[in-house]
């Protein structure tokens, strides 16, 4: 990145919305509203959810179907690599899904320009060409067909100006982000900017890859940054103690660490959306930590899942879990007086009650879903 030039906020292409599913509206998910604060008492009993056993049954169930897929998988085409792995990688990604905007030549020659290292990114680092053309393309066959995400309350989504997005956290692995900004863009052609864990800036390519994609490091002044230039920030507060729970406690929230993301939000007088992600506790069901394993290779944890090392690379194929997104109704932050956002009290009462909501919110998705990966 050391040619890349830099560029101001704001030069964003845009989108055609995206074909995902629609479901109920975001009330009949009973979660508090704007200015409404959660039940005092929020109960402890999450809803019924697949014990272990149950899981790996429904996924037996669905593996026929994802067999018929490798039947029909273009061997032949493993020959191109050695003439030119770039096309034959990327005409491969468009045979399993990959729609290439607006054709395969074109997205070759754009990613051939790539590889130069002469292009343009912001001061974050971030490369909206790169994330319209080569990334979020990547990602949707997994979003649209492998998690079938389900979207609700798009509508509370700004198409325009700053906001928060405050997400819960699972799935082992932090591809709720990545489905996250996919399922953004698709819906109001605006690049979401997360704030990643100190971890993915200090992994060799994860690095540049994240600063490329959008994200940039999750601390307080970062975001001040990006809210202050409009831009749409989400935020992940349960960090790795979310991410890398057990699969006993799916679905139960973690705490939300100081409220730092809200001192940012209301110093900067934007809306914070609660964000509510049904499915991604079950795409790397975790077993075990293997606290000692995880020490020697530097990690917050190394994950057992029921496949994962067991299988191999096989084992990082995620679960086809049946996945909802729902996007709460804005909190406002405006109102407040001023100094709040220096103010621990109006900082906790804000971060508890965005907390309440996506909490109460994951509950009522959890008694609407019927199936695991239906």
């Amino acid at each position: 990145m050391a040619d890349a030039e830099i560029i101001q906020f704001g030069l964003q292409g845009s989108a055609s919305r995206g074909s995902y599913g629609r479901g109920a509206s975001a009330e009949q998910a009973e979660a508090p509203g704007v200015g409404q604060a959660p039940p005092d008492e929020p109960s402890t009993d999450v809803p019924p959810t697949p014990d272990l056993g149950t899981l790996l049954t429904e996924l037996v169930r669905t593996a026929a179907s994802g067999l018929e897929t490798l039947r029909s998988f273009p061997v032949e085409r493993i020959s191109e690599i050695a003439s030119d792995p770039l096309r034959a990688a990327m005409s491969l990604a468009e045979t399993l899904g990959v729609d290439w905007q607006p054709t395969l030549d074109e997205a070759v020659a754009f990613a051939r320009s790539r590889l130069t290292g002469n292009y343009a990114v912001d001061q974050f680092g971030f490369d909206p060409e790169f994330t319209t053309k080569i990334f979020l393309p990547l990602l949707r066959p997994l979003v649209q067909s492998w998690f079938r995400v389900e979207v609700r309350g798009a509508e509370n989504l700004p198409v325009r100006g700053s906001a928060l997005l405050v997400s819960n956290h699972a799935g082992t692995l932090p591809i709720d982000g990545m489905v996250l900004h996919s399922v953004v863009y698709d819906e109001i052609g605006r690049h979401v900017r997360m704030l990643g864990a100190d971890l993915i800036f200090k992994t060799p390519y994860s690095h540049d890859f994240a600063r490329r994609t959008g994200a940039t490091l999750a601390c307080q002044e970062d975001a001040e940054r990006l809210l202050a230039n409009d831009q749409l920030v989400a935020v992940f507060p349960e960090g790795f103690k979310g991410l890398g729970k057990p699969y006993a406690d799916r679905y139960k929230l973690q705490r939300f660490g100081r409220g730092g993301f809200v001192s940012a939000a209301v110093r900067a007088q934007v809306p914070i959306i609660p964000v509510s992600v049904v499915g991604s506790e079950e795409i790397y069901p975790l077993i075990a930590r293997a606290p000692a394993v995880a020490r020697a290779l530097g990690l917050p944890y190394f994950p057992i899942t029921p496949l994962f090392p067991w299988l191999g690379p096989l084992g990082l194929i995620p679960l086809p879990s049946k996945w909802i997104i729902q996007f709460g109704e804005a909190i406002a932050t405006d109102e407040l007086p001023p100094g709040a956002a220096d103010d621990p009290m109006i900082v906790f009462n804000v971060t508890d009650q965005v907390r309440e909501t996506i909490q109460h919110t994951l509950y009522a998705l959890l008694v609407q879903r019927h199936s695991v990966f239906f």
